[in-house]
């Protein structure tokens, strides 16, 4: 008998505010066909004034759980991967853990960019197996646009702001070795951190800094990584993407997910897309994009389901689990 995690409930939240193509055509030299062209994006939210990444999180959070069909006290653990945190310190994720009032346990925050959300998956799924948590709310939650170049054009069309949530449970389990939370492959390279990054930081500038990016480079270490990743998981257990039902990968922009897609023999079908609708939300895209295809009936209990991710640090990763 071995411990396994299972994903219990999903949740998501983006905030009020819309910022078209058309609302960016007005403030950069850029317009919405260029934009979509590019990147597949028509739009993304923006955190109204006063709205932080930790009440973003509550809210998928509060999705998560009622889906679940749990209570906050029900749960032991909150990992919240962040890349645009409340404050320096404490841990978002303890904000998150007083505003839904989840009682005794642990809280705090993994940070992995764009990966961020498959790295506390990973992490959250091992602490549960090893029995040192029950319950958990796995959260990737950010307030991208926060710390974008308003002037740069190659950065400030890509993201926005929004929040997505998974309960995972674990329970002592003799069943079938494909069920539940399944296999995680994550991996970092730090020789290329200077491809994507942020200008600026407390030991170094101490400012918040804007994005900087080398879009070009990155599109081609992100599909080569990616591949990598999916690959390994696929080798690890033994399948093939077609035994995959669905593929809930990161929302970077559709020509990556088109040319992961292509590498790798993935059906244009089975890919959950939804970077059209809220651009790259950083850590929240992931479980954004698993609440959608869930919410929308698409996923259903009991299909196989791989995401991947790859993020600045480079870090990059996949992860494997039937629902």
């Amino acid at each position: 008998m071995t411990r396994r995690s299972f994903i219990r409930g999903t949740g998501g939240y983006l905030p009020e505010k819309v910022l078209t193509n058309e609302d960016l055509s007005a403030m950069l030299d850029t317009s919405d066909e260029w934009i979509r062209e590019r990147t597949g994006i028509k739009r993304r939210h923006v955190a109204a004034d006063g709205e932080m990444t930790s009440d973003i999180a509550t809210a998928a959070a509060r999705q998560a759980l009622d889906a679940a069909g749990m209570e906050p006290t029900d749960i032991d653990l909150i990992v919240l991967a962040t890349t645009t945190p409340d404050r320096t310190f404490p841990a978002t994720a303890t904000a998150v853990q007083a505003k839904l009032g989840t009682g005794p346990g642990a809280a705090f925050d993994v940070q992995a960019v764009c990966s961020g959300f498959l790295f506390g998956l990973a992490t959250a799924d091992s602490m549960l197996k090893q029995g040192l948590f029950n319950r958990a709310l796995v959260i990737g939650a950010e307030t991208f646009t926060r710390i974008l170049d308003w002037s740069d054009r190659g950065t400030a069309v890509l993201f926005g702001d929004g929040g997505g949530a998974v309960v995972i449970e674990a329970e002592d389990w003799t069943g079938a070795a494909d069920a539940g939370i399944i296999t995680h492959h994550i991996r970092t390279d730090g020789t290329k951190s200077d491809l994507l990054y942020v200008d600026g930081g407390v030991s170094s500038t101490g400012t918040i800094g804007h994005v900087r990016m080398e879009g070009n480079r990155v599109f081609k270490h992100a599909v080569a990584n990616i591949s990598s990743a999916i690959q390994a998981v696929l080798d690890e257990t033994g399948l093939t993407a077609d035994d995959i039902d669905w593929f809930v990968p990161h929302q970077a922009n559709k020509r990556i997910l088109d040319g992961v897609a292509k590498k790798m023999g993935i059906a244009e079908e089975k890919v959950v897309i939804t970077v059209d609708e809220h651009a790259n939300t950083s850590a929240a895209s992931i479980p954004l994009a698993l609440n959608h295809a869930v919410r929308s009936g698409r996923a259903k209990p009991g299909d196989l389901i791989l995401s991947e991710a790859m993020g600045g640090g480079f870090s990059w990763g996949a992860s494997l689990f039937r629902l």
